[in-house]
């Protein structure tokens, strides 16, 4: 068991590493989040400042030593990374497969896979993206009609999928494709794959966003052929598999690599334009109404934020033990999108202002609001995490 001393002299050591080796500001924009990645300068940018956490061990701390991992206590993970977010340093934009693909590795993948993937998801030389939604089904995830056939020892994919993040830096998608009809249950025919990017017929295509940047894509499957070795588990297996997946992205389940994987805009950045901002010539913040709005995003920012600590606590986790994992999700992206929205409300009809050399903060939060609802839409809507939450923590009928 670690001791408070050992915890307080690596915490010490990690804060010192991130003050001496933090990146400067680059000349160009950042991205926010993986979704904003769009131009090769801040790809390489991302990769590099990921790779040189890696190497300093800060990453993938807990993950067996084995693989490429630290295999130490999650403990010191948790410290390093609440050492990133103090010094406000990049984000790691390995963010799929440090979060989702390589926890569900680790976690169903055999040794080969793991041997063969984890060190270069922590040292982000294999990016990974997702395939899981289509153009024509939006989260009606189950209905996915992207085809993989089996030839031989090659699957062969046709079809296509929407917001693939990353997907022209990916060198491996995690895929849900369907590889029979299912009969009466669609969920029977879907299979799930850890598919190689870098193949002839597998075309991703940027998609531009209301900001002006790209990080999306639409990924086009024309013929394509994978080994049959790509996929994980057996045929048919898909659809647990990507729920497995799914409880990794929104939170709902530990093992992740650690680091930050968006950018750290938070509370205080608000309270602090509340008291740049000015309405009738005062302090915005000394506005009554305006202190009251404030007043609650802190305390719903600090509820989300203590949910971790309360899930601990048996006392305080007893009626709905599930809950605060399976909310995070519902409520980091909502938080989001409220700050930011009450950030540009503080700016009056400066608000308009995004692409103009005089907006606010250069246009940062006009930029953030818009971007904050790609994460209340991806991993699953808010209205779907809504209903998983009435339905599978609160036991509420599906009618």
């Amino acid at each position: 068991m670690t001791s408070e001393a050992e915890l307080t002299e690596f915490e010490r050591e990690v804060d010192a590493w991130m003050a001496e080796n933090k990146p400067a500001e680059p000349a160009f924009l950042l991205p926010e989040t993986f979704m904003e990645v769009g131009t090769d300068e801040q790809f390489e940018y991302l990769r590099d400042w990921q790779n040189k956490v890696y190497e300093a061990g800060y990453v993938g701390m807990a993950w067996p030593k084995e693989y490429g991992g630290g295999g130490v206590e999650q403990v010191f993970q948790d410290v390093a990374t609440r050492a990133m977010a103090k010094h406000r340093v990049p984000f790691l934009p390995n963010t799929i497969g440090l979060n989702w693909a390589g926890p569900l590795i680790l976690n169903l993948g055999t040794e080969h896979d793991k041997q063969r993937y984890i060190k270069g998801i922590l040292s982000a030389e294999d990016i990974w993206c997702q395939g899981f939604s289509e153009p024509d089904h939006g989260s009606d995830l189950g209905n996915a009609q992207c085809r993989a056939v089996k030839d031989g020892d090659e699957y062969v994919l046709n079809g296509s999928k929407i917001w693939t993040s990353l997907g022209t830096y990916a060198k491996y998608m995690i895929l849900l494709a369907r590889t029979s009809t299912g009969g009466d249950n669609k969920y029977a025919g879907l299979s799930y794959f850890l598919s190689p990017m870098h193949v002839d017929g597998i075309e991703p295509r940027p998609i531009k966003k209301l900001t002006g940047e790209y990080g999306f894509c639409q990924t086009f499957f024309n013929d394509a052929r994978i080994p049959a070795s790509c996929l994980m588990g057996s045929e048919g297996e898909g659809w647990r598999i990507a729920m497995v997946t799914l409880t990794f992205e929104r939170g709902a389940t530990g093992g992740q690599a650690g680091g930050l994987s968006f950018m750290d805009l938070n509370i205080n950045d608000v309270v602090e334009l509340a008291r740049r901002s000015r309405r009738n010539g005062r302090p915005a913040l000394e506005d009554p109404l305006i202190r009251d709005e404030m007043v609650q995003l802190i305390v719903d920012a600090r509820g989300s934020m203590l949910m971790g600590e309360r899930a601990r606590i048996p006392a305080l986790a007893s009626d709905w033990p599930s809950a605060p994992a399976m909310s995070g999700k519902l409520r980091g992206s909502e938080l989001k999108r409220r700050m930011c929205q009450f950030a540009l409300s503080l700016q009056g009809a400066n608000g308009a202002r995004f692409v103009s050399a005089d907006a606010i903060d250069g246009g940062m939060w006009q930029r953030s609001y818009l971007n904050a609802f790609s994460a209340t839409i991806g991993g699953g809507t808010s209205q779907i995490q809504h209903n998983i939450l009435g339905e599978r923590v609160l036991g509420l009928p599906k009618d």
